[in-house]
């Protein structure tokens, strides 16, 4: 009887020790068979299971708008977050650990202070020493094998031609929970697309906290950010913001923007708004206004460059010609308020084609008046003043018009003139691009997106029909002469191309009071006899008393570089 209970116990023993076996076998099966890709993505620091669920961030890239290559704006370059352990850290190692760190971060004395006031730290597990850091610095820590010193690597936005395009790159910064967003220019407006999708991995642990293989697991892979390529020209771009700079700097003005742009197309080749700023270090930025592109973002007065559509749209509505005759009175009193051309001149019988060379703001007045304050109005707003452009980039600006609303006559005739009402440097381009082809565009900084997988994306290129051929013709016409004939237009001529264009000196309102200060501007198109780019530049407040020395000059260097630089047959 007792041997049977024996027997019967060894059996059982047996049979658990059989399925104890068998359990081991099926786990290590999961494990090295099954989830063999899994756990080794864990054993090797979760670097896998990290790519996998964290999506690259798109790259953006400047074109040759000559098709000949493409230039890395903005791409993603790993660096390393250097941090201490100072648990670990024996404390007669503390003082020269930190000094050997300060020497090779660059730190200055407070800094190198504070580190090895964070070292000294005897139970501490964690002290952050420094972001950002290269690889080749981390090189340098890791060969001087100085304990308790350890790494982490994480992807960040580089910008390799740093200022070049800022505003319109824009930049990525960490948000209040320390995610990396996008801010303003393209980085801000397409944060979503060029972000990607992040993947997620769900599954059950143990009470220890370690996968349970049985239970399962869910992978979802990320998908990584869509590539951006732009129609900003590497070698234009740096050009042009090149030359706006010097004259920045000549000029001693508070602030400049230029936009270089396909007339047709709208595809904006250069766009620069100073002062800039590093996207690579936009922490060092003292003043936020910086961020701001003063190219969509900054809303003016601009004054004369505006005339040409207050006389297109007269031309349009066949209510003048280019030789239809005023008498010029030097002065107007509109609701008891004096309006008077510069420099207080009276200019007699003129054409409308000299009103605009001498930049008549009494013969503005009458033709506006002729044309009325609704038709004045509709067609304003044709011209694609008081809404944005649709630009693809972040923070632009509307500008204002709601001066046209208003019943008394003195708000449409300072309009006429290019006063009252505010635009942006990008209006302006676009509505000069409506004078130079008939059709308002909607400017554009993007040739095409590409996806993850293999799609590619190329907007559409819009446009409206604002004038007629004959009209386009006219205006373009009266602004050759404008260039070639007007007082003052010597330093935008071109010697080889005829130049469609016109300045504006804008008294500048603060407080509701024009001051001494003023915005220079100078709005054209080129070749004009076969319009194929147009280029507005604009100076804030430069301390010199016309637009004719500041903004023409800066225009006609920038022209000249385009159509050299396009190859484009002269048309003298």
């Amino acid at each position: 009887m007792l041997a049977r209970k024996e027997d019967r116990s060894l059996k059982i023993i047996s049979g658990l020790l059989v399925l104890a076996a068998l359990l081991i076998v099926w786990k290590l099966f999961l494990l090295q068979i099954l989830s063999n890709d899994f756990y080794a993505a864990l054993a090797q620091n979760t670097h896998e299971i990290y790519r996998q669920l964290n999506p690259k961030r798109g790259n953006i890239y400047f074109s040759d708008a000559r098709g000949r290559a493409e230039y890395p704006a903005a791409i993603s370059r790993l660096y390393y977050l250097v941090y201490g352990v100072p648990r670990d850290i024996s404390r007669a190692d503390v003082a020269s650990t930190a000094v050997y760190l300060a020497g090779l971060l660059k730190f200055d004395p407070d800094e190198a202070k504070e580190l090895e006031g964070k070292l000294k730290k005897a139970d501490d597990p964690y002290e952050p020493i420094a972001s950002k850091v290269e690889m080749d610095v981390v090189d340098k820590i890791k060969d001087a094998n100085l304990k308790g010193i350890n790494f982490a690597g994480r992807e960040y936005r580089y910008y390799p031609e740093k200022n070049s395009a800022a505003h319109v790159l824009g930049f990525v910064g960490a948000n209040d929970v320390g995610d990396l967003t996008g801010r303003y220019g393209l980085e801000g407006a397409w944060d979503s697309e060029l972000a990607g999708r992040s993947g997620f991995l769900a599954g059950s642990a143990g009470a220890l906290g370690g996968w349970i293989p049985l239970a399962g697991r869910t992978l979802r892979k990320a998908v990584n950010g869509t590539d951006f390529v732009l129609t900003v020209d590497r070698a234009l771009q740096y050009r042009a913001c090149d030359k706006l700079r010097a004259g920045l700097e000549e000029f001693k003005a508070k602030s400049a923007a230029l936009v270089l742009m396909e007339a047709k197309s709208g595809a904006v080749l250069a766009m620069c708004s100073l002062p800039d700023f590093d996207p690579n270090d936009y922490g060092s930025v003292k003043d936020v206004s910086y961020f701001n592109n003063t190219a969509i973002f900054t809303a003016y007065e601009p004054g004369s460059v505006f005339k040409p559509v207050t006389m297109a749209i007269g031309l349009e509505l066949g209510l003048v010609e280019p030789e239809t005759v005023f008498t010029d009175p030097g002065e107007r009193v509109i609701n008891d308020f004096k309006i008077h051309n510069a420099l207080n001149k009276k200019y007699g019988t003129v054409s409308m084609t000299k009103v605009l060379e001498n930049s008549i703001n009494t013969g503005m007045i009458w033709v506006e008046e002729k044309i009325g304050p609704l038709r004045f109005k509709e067609y304003v707003e044709k011209f694609g003043f008081g809404a944005k452009t649709g630009v693809n980039l972040d923070t632009e600006s509307a500008g204002d018009i709601s001066s046209f609303d208003k019943k008394a006559p003195i708000y449409n005739a300072n309009a006429s003139f290019g006063q009252g009402f505010t635009a942006t440097p990008i209006q302006l381009a676009a509505a000069y691009a409506a004078l130079a082809t008939g059709r308002l565009p909607r400017p554009n900084v993007l040739k095409e997106t590409r996806a993850e997988n293999g799609k590619i994306d190329r907007p559409e290129r819009e446009s409206a029909a604002v004038i007629s051929a004959r009209t386009q013709k006219l205006i373009t016409a009266m602004l050759i002469s404008v260039v070639e004939n007007g007082s003052g237009y010597k330093k935008a001529k071109l010697n080889d191309y005829f130049a469609a264009g016109k300045t504006g000196t804008a008294q500048i309102a603060r407080q509701g009071k024009y001051g001494e200060e003023s915005n220079h501007t100078f709005a054209g198109y080129f070749p004009a006899t076969d319009p194929r780019f147009v280029l507005v530049v604009k100076y804030e407040a430069p301390q010199r008393q016309w637009a004719e020395s500041t903004a023409a000059p800066v225009f006609r260097e920038v022209a000249k570089l385009t159509l050299e630089y396009f190859g484009i047959a002269r048309d003298k």
